[in-house]
């Protein structure tokens, strides 16, 4: 990890510190309430979100991972499915030092907070996922098996947003009466279907490794087509030498 080259918008391809180009992905500035939905996705050339071992991680950089961690410093909450969240073994999320004292000069919690949406609470109360010094904020529907609920409680904060399914708007809403509205979705592809369909993206940062992975990985959204289509403008885009491409996408 060292340089990499602005493609668009400047269109020169000049050399950049990874620092300095990374400056481009500040939050815009929020007013009135207004939350910020971006996501960060991961895939193969031809689409795929995971390697051969059915993990992204096999398709990432040191550029693609330290793009991460800057947009985790960045944002209030990390939000996630479930399903996402056992495949890659999440844990708490962590900051180095320097963000931890950036986050703090600007009136910010010392680390984002994680917020798990999971429809059928399958998760493993006892897991590394939970045990960070942060509750971690689990959201399902209110058809949740009350049972499930608390259990999970015991150890998580537990939001029931939806009748029968997890209304992510009202999800949303909820996050930004709490003070979190610079969101951060990591997926996965069934998660960030859904939040494309019901039109609550705002950005999109994809990672785009320059390989061809086949076999039958879902794309980065997996789910019902929008309708009508939803439609993105480019932003930027910078290269890494080995090829790797890192766009960023606003919504319409």
């Amino acid at each position: 990890m060292g340089l990499v080259q602005r493609l668009f918008p400047s269109g020169d391809a000049a050399d950049l510190a990874v620092d300095t180009a990374f400056d481009e992905y500040a939050y815009p500035t929020l007013a009135g309430g207004r939350w910020w939905l971006r996501a960060n996705m991961l895939s193969s050339v031809d689409g795929a979100v995971a390697g051969a071992d059915g993990r992204s991680g096999s398709l990432s950089t040191d550029t693609d991972r330290a793009l991460l961690r800057h947009l985790r410093g960045l944002c209030d909450a990390i939000v996630v499915g479930a399903g996402t969240a056992r495949t890659e073994d999440y844990g708490p999320p962590s900051v180095d030092e320097a963000t931890l004292l950036r986050r703090e000069a600007e009136g910010l919690a010392p680390r984002p907070r994680l917020v798990v949406v999971s429809r059928s609470l399958s998760l493993d109360a006892g897991g590394r996922l939970f045990s960070g010094p942060d509750r971690v904020l689990v959201v399902t529907s209110r058809a949740a098996d009350w049972n499930a609920v608390e259990r999970l409680a015991e150890v998580a904060d537990v939001v029931r947003a939806g009748d029968d399914d997890v209304d992510l708007g009202e999800v949303l809403g909820v996050l930004a009466d709490q003070g979190l509205r610079r969101l951060l979705c990591e997926g996965g592809p069934s998660l960030l279907a859904d939040v494309v369909a019901d039109r609550l993206l705002d950005e999109l940062c994809l990672t785009t490794a320059p390989t061809l992975v086949g076999g039958a990985a879902p794309r980065i959204a997996a789910g019902a087509a929008p309708d009508p289509r939803f439609e993105l403008s480019l932003a930027s885009m910078l290269r890494e030498s080995d090829g790797t491409l890192f766009s960023r996408w606003v919504r319409r």
